[in-house]
This record gives structure tokens, C-alpha cells and sequence, in this order.
């Protein structure tokens, strides 16, 4: 991502499609039990084909691939991701403890805000990317990618000791609902409508990266206007019990609008098209933020985990966007090459259905960064030319 103004919302990096069977174990071994997600009735109504995806079953698609990803550009998509983490931090020492565990500061930042931000190793590498909401004076909701919740909740209560600070697991309580696209606000202005939804403020009120507390049919629910795949949206943290009830609301209220269900298959060429990075792709323990067009998020004061070795390389590798022709896509693992010599490594790539060519995201030496360059990918054995370009590949017209 090389805009860190564009950042992504709860879930970001484990929200790519999965490869069915991947993790599988090995033969003669037993397969461990999957996490279930609370609206996993709804996926099977629905018609999902499920995926294990880090240890959850979830739905990577109802339909196709390609209807979803349309819908959720012309209309909207209404997607699971209750198989995030989710960590809560509360007391006085709330936000000196953000500040030295996180490499973002949260001093200045008002209640009902969120921000994005890393979790780096103690050398400065990338731990987990996830995004952090403020809801009360000393209460944060920290998300963190579902793949990554062990390490994430390890590292977090570690970093805890000597604050005065609670720090808690709540993945297991709570789900999360998300609609994203243009027909999202009036999907849940129709909720508020119908007196089922009762923000706190009015929801055209809500602002890019706000959060705010809300009523449904009376149990507490959190929204959040972030987004993960380029176009207007919402996500609504509630308890596993609700889940279900929003989920049904959302896709009631929509349907006249063209809202549909949309599973992780799409929820990645989405995000490929919007230039955001999926953690185990583009971000990684090896990845300095710098090298991932992050540097922003990174606090420019202050001691934080990571700090002393947050500054990449004068030479490491750097993250672009490449656009080719044809119909021929890249996938991650190809090699970049310079005059056939490799100078890089695609990270995502997928043929984009908004723009009907293939994208891809790619770590090339600095010198090979210049947009405009042309570099190839062997694609197969096949050298396939693609123009370095400056990401997001896709960004949604403003309104008028």
C-alpha cells in the first residue's frame, strides 16, 4: 500500500481467499477441530462453499467470485469476519501502554476514532498489522488478523506488564459483521429507519475511521465506518448471539439495493484492486513498515517495540503495484525480472474484474521502483511485461 492515508479496516490482512485445504495436516494425523463462526446457519442457508481458513471454517463464496466482487463495487456485500481477533485494553495506563507496545502514538487521539497500526517484532519487522479504536476514555478495541490472534494476544499481555492496564481475549465473544459498498449507508439508514438500529449519533455523522456505540433490537453494538476493499463502508462488532439477527437485517434491508453475501474470494480481489496489503503476502516478520509504504503509520517520537530497528535497509526491497495486459495474471511467488535478471517477487496478484486486466503487488529492488518502469514477470516461463504503478490500482470516484 503506498498511500497509508488508504488503510485497512478490521481483518485487512486475513481477509484474502484461502486455498481449500491449506494447513491441512499430515497424513495419519488428526485434523483439528474447526472454529466455527456464529453465522455459520446463515452461510449454509445461503448456499457458502467453506474453507478452512487459519483454523476457521468460513465461507469463500456463495455464488461466484466474480457476481460478488461486482456486487460489492455497483452495490454492496455483506461479509463474515467473526474469525477476527479481538483484544480489549482498558485502565489509566491505557494509552502510555499503546504508545510503548504499538508503533503508533495515541495520545492525542479522541474517543470514538480509530487508528491503524503494526505490531512489530522487537528487531522492527511486522508482527501483525491491525487497527485500534478508541471507545472510551481508557478503553480501546484492538483488531488483529485471525491467523495472527495467538501471537497477537501473547505479544499484547507481555508488553502489558508494569502498566496499570487490563488487557483481554474477546475473539470468542464477538463477531463482526461488515457491508461494504456504495448502497452500505442506506442499507443501515433503512435499519435505523425501521427503529431496529439506534446509533448514538446519526450515522451520516460518522466519518471515515469513527467508530460509535449503537443499540440492535437492544443488544450493544460498535460501528465503524473503515473498509477493506476500497469503497464506502461499515463494520458492526456485537456479540455472538446477535450476529445472526444483524446479519439477516443487513441482507433484508439490501436487497431492493443489490446487497448480497459476499465471501473471502472477492474480499481479496477487492483488496488487491485497493492496494492493501494481506498479511503472510506483503507483511511479514522480514518486512520493515518503510518497505510496505507504511512509514507514516510509525511514530515519529517516543520509544515503542521495534523502534531501534524499525528504518529498512538502504537496499531492501520495496513494495509496488504492476499492471500488464492480456489475461494472463501473476500470482504470488513469481519472479520480477530486470533484463532476465530477478529483481523482485510478486507478493498478490489476480486479473482485477473492475478494471478487466491483470494486478499485482510485487517487493522490487529500490532502483527498479520508478513508476512508469517496465519490468517483466515469468509468468510460467513466460515473460510477461508490467508497468511499475503507484497503488491503489482502483479508487472509488468521489462523490459529486
Amino acid at each position: 500500500m503506498s498511500d497509508p492515508s488508504t488503510v485497512p479496516a478490521p481483518g485487512a490482512p486475513d481477509a484474502g481467499a484461502p486455498t481449500p485445504g491449506a494447513g491441512a495436516p499430515a497424513p495419519g494425523a488428526s485434523a483439528p477441530a474447526l472454529r466455527s463462526s456464529p453465522l455459520e446457519a446463515q452461510h449454509e442457508a445461503a448456499g457458502a462453499t467453506f474453507t478452512d481458513f487459519t483454523g476457521h471454517r468460513m465461507p469463500v463464496r456463495y455464488s461466484s467470485d466474480l457476481a460478488e466482487h461486482h456486487a460489492v463495487r455497483r452495490a454492496a456485500g455483506v461479509f463474515d469476519l467473526s474469525h477476527m481477533a479481538e483484544i480489549g485494553v482498558q485502565g489509566p495506563d491505557a494509552v502510555a501502554f499503546l504508545d510503548a507496545a504499538l508503533a503508533g502514538s495515541f495520545g492525542a487521539m479522541p474517543v470514538g476514532r480509530a487508528k491503524y497500526s503494526l505490531l512489530l517484532t522487537p528487531e522492527g519487522g511486522i508482527l501483525d498489522d491491525l487497527v485500534v479504536y478508541r471507545t472510551g476514555e481508557d478503553v480501546f478495541l484492538v483488531v488483529a488478523n485471525a491467523g495472527n490472534r495467538d501471537v497477537a494476544v501473547q505479544a499484547v499481555q507481555e508488553r502489558a506488564a508494569g502498566y496499570d492496564v487490563l488487557v483481554t481475549d474477546d475473539s470468542d465473544r464477538t463477531a463482526l459483521v461488515a457491508i461494504q459498498g456504495p448502497a452500505a449507508a442506506g442499507t443501515l439508514d433503512a435499519l435505523v429507519t425501521a427503529d431496529r438500529l439506534q446509533p448514538e449519533t446519526p450515522l451520516d455523522e460518522l466519518r471515515y475511521y469513527r467508530v460509535l456505540h449503537a443499540l440492535f433490537d437492544g443488544s450493544e453494538v460498535l460501528i465503524a465506518r473503515t473498509g477493506y476493499t476500497g469503497e464506502d463502508g461499515f463494520e458492526l462488532y456485537c456479540d455472538t448471539d446477535t450476529a445472526p439477527a444483524i446479519w439477516d437485517a443487513l441482507l433484508d434491508a439490501g436487497a431492493e439495493r443489490g446487497v448480497v453475501p459476499a465471501g473471502l474470494a472477492a474480499r481479496d480481489t477487492l483488496r488487491l484492486e485497493a492496494g492493501m496489503p494481506l498479511y503472510g503476502h506483503e507483511l511479514d516478520t522480514s518486512v520493515r513498515p518503510a518497505q510496505a509504504g507504511l512509514g507514516r503509520v510509525v511514530a515519529t517520537s517516543g520509544s515503542f517495540v521495534g523502534d531501534a530497528g524499525v528504518e529498512p535497509a538502504a537496499d531492501a526491497r520495496v513494495l509496488v503495484g504492476l499492471v500488464t495486459e492480456g489475461r494472463r495474471a501473476a500470482r504470488a511467488g513469481y519472479d520480477v525480472l530486470r533484463d532476465g535478471v530477478v529483481v523482485g517477487t510478486v507478493t498478490s496478484g489476480a486479473l482485477s474484474p473492475t478494471l478487466g486486466h491483470p494486478v499485482a503487488m510485487a517487493f522490487v529492488d529500490p532502483d527498479c521502483a520508478d513508476g512508469g518502469r517496465v519490468l517483466h514477470i515469468d509468468v510460467r516461463g513466460t515473460a510477461i511485461p508490467g508497468t511499475v504503478t503507484a497503488l491503489p490500482f482502483y479508487r472509488r470516484a468521489a462523490k459529486g
